[in-house]
């Protein structure tokens, strides 16, 4: 939405401002205004997520592993249980069938999470991971 209203605005900086040099600065601070918000809103979610991760309540501090978890449980119901499960009815003559789990909207979760995973390992591999 800003960046509709940068153009129209920089047009309008020509007709009122004659230093040269303003202009350009002035141009050059509402093209930046929309990063400049948005790397802010990025930083302060950073701070937010440290504070929730630091914090020693698991009903805070414990929702990433939750999801994970839910996730395994998921991978478990489709690849173990409802393999399994469905084996056991067939053998005993049921007509039973244990259904799977969608898992079409939890792979993007796992994948993300599985993703953050390999980023961590890798900077601990190198060196390079901090600890607080």
């Amino acid at each position: 939405m800003i960046d509709l209203l940068i153009g129209p605005v920089s047009s309008l900086l020509d007709k009122f401002i004659p230093d040269a040099d303003e202009r350009n600065r002035l141009a050059h601070e509402i093209a930046t205004m929309s990063e400049r918000h948005a790397h802010e809103l990025a930083k302060s979610q950073l701070e937010v997520n440290k504070t929730e991760a630091a914090h020693k309540s698991l009903f805070v501090a414990g929702w990433r592993p939750a999801v994970a978890w839910v996730c395994v449980l998921g991978m478990a119901c489709n690849f173990l249980v409802a393999p399994v499960g469905n084996l056991i009815l067939r053998l005993n003559g049921s007509d039973i069938e244990v259904p799977l789990v969608d898992l079409e909207t939890m792979m993007p979760v796992l994948m993300g999470m599985l993703g953050l995973g390999a980023m961590r390992t890798y900077e601990k591999a190198k060196g390079v991971q901090r600890d607080k």
